[in-house]
């Protein structure tokens, strides 16, 4: 029988340096400014705490000039989770900003599909249009966990726990996954960068970072039929999802409770 979680998104960072023309493809308004937020979520119930993605770290940050708000395990501790504690992360994609912060949980056993496994280490990795959002000291250490046997390798979808899916979608990279959670509210799609913001999937507006254009407008209808309604899809990095899910009573102003679904019509 399927278990109800608790589904938190906490922001990390932001860009405030962007257009839309770095968020959209062939989009006739190229020019207006775009911001982009930066999360990892959590799922709590009685199946235990998962983290979805690890977020990257001030290093990393400055390397990229991206800085970050907060450090991930702060943003996990402002919600009564140690990162050292945590035994169960779900890595969506392997992209600096997703799995830059592997080492901040050092019991767990990460949940990966095996084909990004293969991209992240393979001859896509010799265009620099595809290999600049990896770092590559990320990717090592994934490696490193497989050999220690700290990762569960899936082959498309896949059982997490008890109510908590992945499901390989791609497109973005060769691997992306994302994570189907049982909720109150009905089936959430944590859709990470299978749909960056709303606008991607709603509209079917491809993002310019893509290694399969069909896989990623196949993956926009995806997202969609894994979830109960669209308004219980939540995209990997737009500031929208803090004007439609509502803080939380006595929670920090970066978190947002996803999983009693959404306070405006989304659209």
């Amino acid at each position: 029988m399927d278990a109800l979680w608790q589904v938190h998104a906490l922001k990390y960072a932001e860009r405030n340096s962007r257009t839309r023309n770095d968020s959209f493809m062939m989009d006739d308004d190229h020019a207006s400014a775009h911001d982009m937020d930066y999360f990892l979520w959590v799922l709590r119930g009685e199946g235990g705490t998962i983290v979805v993605d690890t977020g990257y770290d001030a290093d990393e940050g400055a390397r990229r000039d991206r800085p970050i708000l907060r450090d991930p395990t702060a943003a996990l501790e402002a919600i009564g989770v140690a990162a050292g504690d945590v035994t169960t992360v779900i890595i969506t994609h392997l992209h600096y900003d997703h799995a830059g912060g592997l080492a901040l949980f050092p019991n767990a056993t990460f949940h990966l599909q095996a084909s990004e496994m293969a991209y992240a280490t393979g001859a896509c990795m010799a265009h620099g249009h595809l290999n600049h959002p990896f770092s590559p000291a990320h990717v090592c250490q994934m490696v490193q966990h497989v050999y220690s046997g700290r990762v569960v390798f899936h082959e498309g979808d896949g059982p997490v726990a008890p109510g908590v899916s992945v499901h390989r979608i791609g497109g973005h990279t060769g691997g992306l996954q994302v994570v189907r959670v049982k909720t109150a509210s009905g089936w959430l799609c944590l859709a990470s960068d299978a749909s960056h913001y709303y606008e991607n999937f709603l509209r079917a507006k491809p993002f310019p970072i893509v290694v399969d254009l069909k896989e990623m407008l196949d993956g926009f209808q995806r997202v969609q039929a894994l979830a109960s309604t669209p308004s219980l899809v939540v995209p990997g990095h737009d500031p929208l999802v803090f004007d439609y899910f509502a803080a939380e009573a006595g929670a920090p102003d970066f978190v947002r409770r996803l999983d009693v679904g959404p306070v405006k019509t989304i659209g």
